[in-house]
This record gives structure tokens, C-alpha cells and sequence, in this order.
């Protein structure tokens, strides 16, 4: 286990696909001991999940390394005492089951609060625990489509758009963390553990930025703008000889900059540019007259008079070259892990970085499923 600011945490981790692990994925590399919990047989139903590297899943290695395996059937009784025992050596408790599955087991937030007061229990399901559809099962693309970002996602007219990463998933994974360690600090001071309640739902809406805010001032519902900021111009991607370059000229002091740098001052001064709120009036005809320049050369030759002049801008990079980016890679966010069948897995790394504790290269292994039962049973008893 890497050594981290959560070091000496022991999180109990009952979830599975992506938006629990990645969350324990996230404490784990703050330095929290992960100890998760799969149902006996096949395990977490990622761990079926292609691509495989040799037997092993790359989705579910992806955000599952550096944790603890045990397999445990929770209507066994033998696997029943099992589990009370690393509740009692326990942090914090995760799940992400439907609301009411862990009440039905015995295991639900009053019954666990009762025998282990200082216990943190977090909950992530696709539409919380209270509410008319709390009962109902979600993934990632559900929540995006009900929580409005698909509204917003892709082009004027073209088909509806999912977000290209699980961020209904991978958003209540980093709130469901904020909450936990909110909780951890919260019981330093009061002894108490709480109740931690995520809904995939709620943290859509979290994170719909200013779209809320702008059908509220001006009545219009948002919709798709592809690349486009919704009301900051120029910030948008912009054709060039050979491909596109993005361009995010957050205020007017940017603008004329990118005007000069442009060669093409006449713009700056002209009556529809003169501020964002007419550019944004003019929004279409200012992206035709700036890709009239910029089709002119290459993204690479931009670029470098671009980023030269400091106007914000970047190439549109694919998977292949974010991971050889210079940057990329000096932030150490490409790390690795070895394992005995797959060999290295390379893998993305944790951007938090935190003075005074390492940042490693490599990371814990993929656990194989009930790995480590022996070991965590002979150990957790004995502190029961």
C-alpha cells in the first residue's frame, strides 16, 4: 500500500463495475487499506469486462489495483461472521447495492451505527436512498441522459451524445471521496461516524456548471453547442490547414491578443468584437473570419505563435498521445503495475499530488478474486 495522507484507513470496499471502485481507487492511492469485498464465484461483474490481458480485465485492473480480495456470501453464515469481524476493524464501509439490499442482509446503516457508533458507511446508487426513484438500478449512460449533460453534449441537430468517458459514474465516485474524507475529519473531532448518501443523479446535476443558472436568467432551455463555451467567445475549436486547434480566449485583453498574434488586428477593433457580449452576438461569423487565418497553416505552426503570444490553446489529442505527452508524463500520470500473467499494466495515475508524500510509478498489483481470504480472516479475527 502506498504511504499517503489516508495511511492507517482501512476502507471495507462492497462495490463493483466503476463507480465504487474508482472511488476506493482514488482513497487507495491517498493511502487508505482497500479490502474488497466480491461475491463468491465470478467476482465483480467487471472482472468479465474486456480488454483482457491475458486473463486479466483491463477495465477491471484499471481501478482495482493496489486492493485486497476476499470473497464473502453475505446470506452464509460462516462468511456472515467473516464480515463483522473487518466491520470492526474497520473505517469505513462502501456500497453501491440498490438501496434497501443491505437492509435486507442485516447489514443496513441503523443496524451497523448501532454496534460500531465511529463506523462511516458510504452508499453510491444511481438515485440515493430517498426519492421516488431510489429503488430504480442505473449505469453511467442513464444518469447522463436523465441528469441533462446529454442535452448538452455534441452538435445543434445531431443525434444524442454521450459524454465519451463514465462521468455519471466517475463524478459520484469523486464526491462519494470527498464525502468519505469529509466524514473521516468530521469523526476526529466528534468520535461519530455518519452516513454517507451519493446518488449518480444528483452529481449530473452537480456538475451541469452554469446551464442551470442560464435557464434560469434567461428562460431558454440550453442545448449543444459541439466545442463551444456557452457564453465566453472565441473558446471553441477552430479548423486549421491540416486539423483543429482549440482556442479559449477567456477575456478581451486575450482577444486582442489572439488578434495580434493572428496578424489580424482589424478584428480587434472591429464594432461587433468589441466586447464578449457582442462576440457572442456574433458568434458565427467571428469563427468563419478566425478559421479564414487559420486554415492559412498547420495546427503545429498555430500553436507555436498561439502559445508564444499566452493565449490558452491546445492540439485535440488522441489516447496515444496524451499518453506520450511530455507533460503527461512528467506529472506522472501514466504509472504501472506488474502482474504475473499480464505483465506490465499501464494504467492512469493519480493526480493529486501532495508535498511530503511520494507519488510512485508503480502501483500495488490487480488482486485475483479471495486472494487474500486467508490472510484477512486470520488477521481480522483476532481483533474482533
Amino acid at each position: 500500500m502506498p504511504q499517503g495522507p489516508l495511511s492507517g484507513v482501512t476502507i471495507v470496499d462492497m462495490t463493483r463495475v466503476l463507480a465504487g471502485p474508482y472511488c476506493t481507487m482514488v482513497l487507495s492511492d491517498l493511502g487508505a487499506r482497500i479490502i474488497k469485498v466480491e461475491q463468491p464465484g465470478n467476482g465483480d461483474e467487471a472482472r468479465g469486462t474486456g480488454p483482457f490481458m491475458g486473463e486479466v480485465s483491463g477495465y477491471f485492473a484499471s481501478i482495482n489495483r493496489g486492493k485486497e480480495s476476499i470473497a464473502l456470501n453475505l446470506k452464509d453464515d460462516n462468511d456472515r461472521e467473516v464480515f463483522r469481524a473487518l466491520l470492526a476493524g474497520a473505517d469505513v464501509l462502501i456500497e453501491n447495492y440498490r438501496p434497501g439490499v443491505m437492509e435486507k442482509l442485516g447489514f443496513g446503516w441503523d443496524v451497523l451505527h448501532a454496534d460500531h457508533p465511529s463506523l462511516i458507511y458510504a452508499a453510491v446508487s444511481g438515485f440515493g436512498q430517498t426519492g421516488p426513484y431510489s429503488r430504480r438500478p442505473a449505469y453511467d449512460m442513464v444518469v447522463q441522459a436523465m441528469g441533462g449533460v446529454m442535452s448538452l453534449t455534441g452538435h445543434s441537430g445531431g443525434e444524442p451524445t454521450r459524454v465519451g468517458t463514465s462521468i455519471g459514474d466517475i463524478t459520484a465516485a469523486l464526491f462519494a471521496a470527498i464525502g468519505i474524507c469529509s466524514a473521516l475529519y468530521d469523526r476526529s473531532q466528534t468520535g461519530e461516524g455518519r452516513m454517507i448518501d451519493v446518488a449518480m443523479l444528483d452529481c449530473q446535476v452537480a456538475v451541469l456548471e452554469n446551464a442551470i443558472a442560464r435557464y434560469s436568467a434567461t428562460g431558454e432551455i440550453p442545448g449543444p453547442l459541439g466545442a463551444r463555451h456557452p457564453s465566453i467567445v472565441p473558446f471553441d475549436a477552430f479548423r486549421t490547414a491540416n486539423g483543429h486547434i482549440v482556442i479559449a480566449a477567456g477575456n478581451h485583453g486575450l482577444f486582442v491578443t489572439l488578434c495580434e498574434a493572428l496578424g489580424c488586428l482589424d478584428m480587434a477593433v472591429d464594432e461587433r468584437y468589441l466586447s464578449n457580449a457582442l462576440r457572442a452576438q456574433h458568434v458565427d461569423t467571428l469563427g468563419e473570419e478566425l478559421e479564414a487565418v487559420l486554415t492559412q497553416y498547420d495546427t503545429e505552426h498555430w500553436l507555436e505563435v498561439i502559445q508564444a503570444a499566452g493565449v490558452p490553446c491546445g492540439a485535440i489529442n488522441n489516447v496515444a498521445q496524451v499518453v506520450a505527452d511530455p507533460q503527461v508524463q512528467a506529472r506522472n500520470m501514466v504509472v504501472s503495475t506488474d502482474d504475473a500473467d499480464a505483465g506490465t499494466i499501464r494504467l492512469s495515475g493519480n493526480p493529486i499530488k501532495i508535498s511530503g508524500y511520494e507519488d510512485p510509478t508503480t502501483r500495488g498489483a490487480v488482486p485475483r478474486l479471495d486472494e487474500h481470504r486467508d490472510g484477512l480472516i486470520s488477521e481480522f479475527r483476532k481483533l474482533d
